[in-house]
């Protein structure tokens, strides 16, 4: 029988925590400043420095409703309210095998192997809305497919593409030089993500360190947007010092990743980022996260940008895969080579795992 699609209510965020933690200090882009030149060159100046010193940094004024945002919550939510069998027909095909666009259960990975315990997330991905992607969903989504394409189009117009304008600034670039290889009607991977972190009992809390392990992802910027339970945590380049990241009120967080590394030679940096164990003031939660993954179009490869006069004064003229003499992945090679290692099932804290090469020229590390 049909599932039922339920009514879309309104979203009601959890409390912030009331402990005192060792709060991440981020600069803030503030969007309403992009409009004139000197705007332009101020947050320039300002994202270069984010991405170099500490790799996430919060944007404000970005022309999205809160409105808008919560209803995104808001189906998120009711589409983990689905009964997992209706939510598992939306398992994708080669999930094994790095596929990624649909529904990625939870319990896939042991996150303790003394006692079994399991990983606890879950995960549904909505591609690009530009021709490229089947749109097979539950109802409840398929219902709401317009709005949810609106919202991630908007997320492109309003907040990826100031960002690259402003990267391209900072690295002494035309203008358009980044939103060259990040166009929405080129097929890309980039994804909408409702995602779930279900809370663990206390008596299996008690025993974690982490519910996510340290990592980087691998497209261009990660978009997330507040949500009050706390527990990403971020690494400092400067320190290596794991920091807490707070929820900001009409804020998007935003880090860099892989492909910029890439195509910058190193010059701004993938950041390192976890999910720990929320404070005890809200272990009892389950946190629901709303996020997009921004992404190169997929037949760009990955080589360091050669134009930019900034990359040749400071000497980053090479990456991985040029310094070993390996050949430069494209996106799409780069995304399914690393989307099949983050796949991987079973215990993932081990040396192997943690230290597998991705594509030759390319090794993971261990980052706590």
């Amino acid at each position: 029988m049909p599932v039922p699609t339920p009514q879309l209510g309104s979203y009601k965020y959890v409390p912030e925590t009331k402990e005192n933690l060792d709060w991440a200090d981020l600069v803030t882009i503030d969007l309403s400043l992009y409009h004139t030149p000197e705007g332009k060159k101020q947050l320039a100046d300002t994202l270069i420095q984010a991405l170099r010193e500490k790799g996430f940094f919060y944007v404000k004024n970005f022309n999205i409703s809160q409105e808008k945002v919560d209803r995104q919550f808001a189906l998120g939510k009711e589409f983990y309210e689905l009964p997992l069998e209706e939510r598992s027909k939306y398992i994708p095909e080669g999930l094994d095998q790095g596929k990624f666009n649909g529904y990625v259960p939870a319990g896939r990975r042991i996150v303790n192997k003394e006692l079994g315990i399991k990983d606890q997330v879950e995960v549904y991905n909505i591609p690009k809305f530009n021709g490229d992607f089947p749109h097979n969903h539950p109802e409840l989504i398929a219902q709401n497919l317009e709005e949810i394409e609106g919202f991630a189009r908007s997320l492109h117009t309003e907040v990826l593409d100031p960002l690259h304008v402003l990267l391209a600034i900072a690295l002494e670039l035309p203008e358009d030089y980044f939103l060259k290889l990040h166009q929405y009607d080129v097929k890309s991977e980039d994804h909408l993500r409702y995602m779930k972190y279900n809370k663990y009992p206390p008596e299996q809390n008690k025993y974690l360190e982490n519910w996510v392990q340290g990592h980087t992802d691998l497209g261009s910027f990660t978009l997330l947007f507040r949500q009050p339970v706390a527990a990403l945590q971020i690494r400092y380049h400067s320190t290596n010092e794991w920091k807490w990241v707070k929820p900001q009120d009409a804020t998007l967080t935003v880090n860099s990743c892989d492909a910029l590394q890439f195509l910058t030679g190193g010059y701004v940096k993938s950041t390192i980022h976890r999910v720990t164990v929320p404070p005890a003031d809200q272990q009892h939660v389950d946190r629901l996260g709303l996020l997009y993954f921004s992404r190169p179009n997929n037949h760009v490869r990955l080589a360091t940008v050669k134009e930019s006069p900034v990359l040749q004064r400071e000497g980053y003229t090479q990456n991985d895969f040029e310094a070993s003499g390996n050949p430069v992945p494209t996106m799409e090679e780069w995304t399914f080579a690393k989307q099949k290692w983050q796949r991987t099932k079973g215990y993932t804290l081990d040396s192997k795992y943690q230290n597998a090469t991705i594509l030759p020229g390319f090794k993971e590390k261990p980052y706590a």
